[in-house]
């Protein structure tokens, strides 16, 4: 372990972080993470993810884990949510009219443990094959009709679609005025929507805040745009070898690639045990 690093939360992000490109937990990276954790350290999963599937992925490590799900939107401590961030359902309906029904996609919703979408493409049937949970398919001026009157709002939006569709649609979102949402890919294909000013590092500092700990005692690890401000928060921020050129330029160290279990090699090299 470095002398400088003196580590008490560990947050990593999961897709092409934790898992490699077969969606897998590789061997090494759950021995490394078991052996952090009883260690005393506190793992955090920090993911766009929702929290079932977080959760999947915390079965897989076979460890207790912290949960920041939906673009750090949720989390959870203990099986219970601590901090929630929510969006407009006037967002979501704005979203869903001049966006997702123009781009003919699906708008995807999550709120708390549910997710919904407007209707099933590829993407869909991909997500729910790969995280085994089934989204409600829904009208959803209707659902933000009976949101309203049950005062409930969403925690986040997604778009997912071919990369080049992804980008454009970005590109457009950023270009709207007074918007009360901000936007990045957790992937190429996968464009996530958020309230403005919440990220992945306002949420580790959320995070660190409720457990008494200093951002500074914080490792992270990541590989994609949604990823960044989570880099730039902790005390050491550690971008893996698939990553983007972007998170690299912002990050401590770059380890190895997400299928050459990249989290083990670093949380072996940086964090000791």
């Amino acid at each position: 372990m470095r002398d400088d690093i003196h580590c008490k939360l560990i947050c990593i992000d999961i897709d092409g972080t934790l898992l490699n490109d077969a969606k897998e937990v590789l061997p090494e990276v759950k021995e490394a993470v078991k052996r952090q954790h009883e260690g005393g350290r506190k793992i955090a999963l920090v993911s766009g993810r929702m929290p079932w599937a977080v959760s999947q992925v915390e079965k897989q490590l076979e460890t207790d884990c912290i949960k920041v799900c939906n673009a750090g939107t949720f989390i959870i401590v203990d099986g219970l949510c601590v901090k929630e961030e929510v969006m407009s359902t006037h967002s979501m309906r704005q979203l869903y009219t001049d966006i997702a029904r123009k781009h003919h996609v699906p708008l995807w919703v999550f709120q708390g443990y549910k997710w919904y979408v407007t209707q099933t493409d590829s993407f869909v049937e991909k997500e729910t094959d790969i995280i085994k949970y089934q989204p409600d398919v829904v009208n959803l001026y209707d659902l933000a009709e009976n949101w309203d009157k049950a005062g409930i709002k969403p925690n986040k939006f997604l778009i997912a679609a071919e990369e080049k569709k992804t980008g454009e649609i970005q590109r457009e979102l950023e270009r709207w005025k007074n918007r009360t949402f901000d936007v990045a890919r957790s992937s190429g294909n996968y464009l996530e929507i958020f309230p403005k000013n919440v990220d992945k590092g306002k949420a580790v500092a959320s995070l660190c805040a409720f457990l008494n700990i200093s951002t500074e005692n914080v490792v992270a690890i990541g590989d994609h745009e949604l990823d960044i401000p989570m880099i730039e928060t902790a005390g050491i921020g550690i971008a893996m070898g698939n990553a983007i050129q972007a998170l690299k330029e912002k990050a401590d160290f770059v380890t190895l690639a997400n299928n050459e279990a990249g989290v083990a090699y670093a949380l072996n090299d940086y964090c000791g045990f």
